[in-house]
């Protein structure tokens, strides 16, 4: 049996601060539809204006819940100089750490990568510790990406991150970067019903403080599976299964998150908190309180969901 390195308990889990990108140009990204399963073929063409205003709808519905709930948010909005129809999904290419470290990512699709803004690090540094930027973006030109908190899901308590590799997912750059970071990871395979790769891990797993949610089904090789279950079960989790029909629902894609009292709350969206069972709703509001909204046109034509549109601030107040 495989032994957890990283016993102490170095942070919290959930941070109560949220950095979240308002969309502009939201739409249907055709460079990115290939390696994502969850975007939809029939939302390919639905790229018009009335399709961006409703996924604004949908943003703004989702902070202002959020924002009763007490959780601090803060909002950037994307423009209209580049087309960046991605852009609400800011997870991708930069995480903010308690050590004062900042990473940004290598991404995938040509086109995403004008996401990276450093004007959003330089706003958040008038109000957080920034110690060090590491800048894993070179690994683009050699073909390898590591999309921030898509590729990996951190239990940041014993410094781990999950991640299934893809074409998305590289594990020299997963070496980087633990090496700069000091996690250990926990790298397997996981495909969908049909042995495709899937493209984010944190479609398929979410990790509280003593509870995480996940699709073992879709990790094949047995003695992943059984790997990816010890280092849970080591780490304290109790663990909450969910099938691959729930995940093509986003039910994997969920972020567990603290309110500025200290409340829990589990974020997610409505399609994927409908597709739990009733037995599953008990468990996790056992653990936390359940928010959900419709984001239906942004999982369509972006193929990600509420977990994806998040990015965790855990820098530092200065």
């Amino acid at each position: 049996m495989r032994v957890i390195t990283s016993s102490v308990q170095t942070q919290p889990q959930a941070t109560s601060r949220i950095m979240m990108i308002r969309p502009v140009q939201f739409g249907f990204n055709n460079e990115t539809a290939e390696s994502n399963e969850f975007q939809q073929d029939l939302f390919a063409h639905n790229n018009s204006e009335t399709t961006r205003q409703i996924a604004r709808e949908e943003f703004d519905l989702m902070i202002d819940q959020l924002a009763k709930a007490g959780i601090e948010l803060h909002i950037f909005d994307d423009n209209d100089e580049l087309l960046r129809p991605d852009a609400v999904f800011a997870n991708n290419w930069v995480s903010f750490h308690q050590s004062g470290k900042v990473v940004l990512y290598p991404l995938m699709a040509e086109n995403r990568r004008t996401e990276r803004r450093p004007d959003i690090i330089e706003r958040l540094s008038e109000q957080f510790k920034i110690e060090e930027i590491i800048d894993l973006t070179y690994f683009e030109k050699e073909g390898k990406f590591l999309e921030g908190t898509g590729s990996m899901v951190f239990d940041r308590r014993y410094k781990i991150a999950y991640a299934c590799l893809s074409p998305r997912t590289h594990p020299e750059v997963l070496d980087a970067f633990a090496d700069a970071l000091g996690y250990e990871i926990i790298a397997f395979s996981a495909s969908d019903e049909n042995g495709k790769p899937v493209y984010h891990t944190n479609v398929i797993m979410c990790v509280g403080d003593i509870f995480a949610v996940i699709c073992l089904e879709a990790i094949k090789d047995p003695d992943e599976r059984q790997m990816v279950r010890a280092a849970l079960e080591e780490t304290k989790k109790y663990i909450i299964e969910i099938t691959l029909d729930q995940v093509r629902h986003f039910a994997g894609n969920m972020l567990f998150v603290r309110n500025t009292k200290a409340e829990k709350f589990l974020i997610m969206s409505t399609q994927a908190y409908e597709s739990l069972t009733d037995h599953q709703h008990q468990i996790l509001s056992d653990y936390a309180r359940i928010l959900h909204t419709d984001l239906n046109i942004i999982e369509g034509n972006g193929g990600g969901s509420a977990r994806c549109m998040m990015t965790e601030i855990h820098l530092p107040m200065k």
